[in-house]
C-alpha cells in the first residue's frame, strides 16, 4: 500500500511540474458566406424608328465607304454609331456597354445593309469596327 501512495505522490508531483498547460478541445468554426444574386435589368429597347434611322444612316454611307476604303470607312462607322446613339438618348449607354447591340439591331432591321457594311469595311461584324465605344 505504501508503494501505491508513493507512486500516487510521484504522479501528482510530475503533474504539478507540467507547467499548467491544459488541453482544451479544438473548436470548429464554420463560416457561411451569402453572395447576393443580382440581375442586370434589360437595357432600353431600340424602337423601330431608331433601328430604321441607324439602317438608313449606314445605307447612306455605303458608297462613301467604298470610295474611302475600310480604314477611313471604319472611322466613319464609329462617328455614325456614336451620333446615332447620342441622338437616340436612352440607348446611348447601352451601345457603350454592348457594342454588339448595333449588330443585333441591323441584323433584325436591315440585314442586307449590315452585310454590305461589313463587306465594305472588311470586318467580321459591326461591333468589331467600333473602337472607343
Amino acid at each position: 500500500m505504501r508503494k501505491l501512495l508513493i507512486a500516487g505522490a510521484a504522479v501528482l508531483a510530475v503533474a504539478g511540474c507540467a507547467g499548467g498547460a491544459t488541453t482544451e478541445p479544438s473548436a470548429t468554426t464554420t463560416t457561411t458566406t451569402t453572395v447576393p444574386v443580382t440581375t442586370t435589368p434589360a437595357g432600353p429597347t431600340v424602337t423601330d424608328a431608331q433601328a430604321q434611322k441607324l439602317c438608313s444612316d449606314i445605307d447612306a454611307q455605303l458608297q462613301n465607304w467604298r470610295v474611302q476604303g475600310p480604314t477611313l470607312g471604319r472611322a466613319g462607322l464609329n462617328i455614325l454609331v456614336q451620333t446615332w446613339a447620342a441622338e437616340s438618348g436612352t440607348i446611348n449607354l447601352s451601345v457603350f456597354q454592348d457594342r454588339a447591340l448595333v449588330d443585333r439591331v441591323t441584323t433584325d432591321s436591315c440585314a442586307d445593309v449590315r452585310t454590305q457594311a461589313v463587306q465594305e469595311l472588311a470586318i467580321p461584324d459591326l461591333a468589331s469596327g467600333l473602337v472607343g465605344i
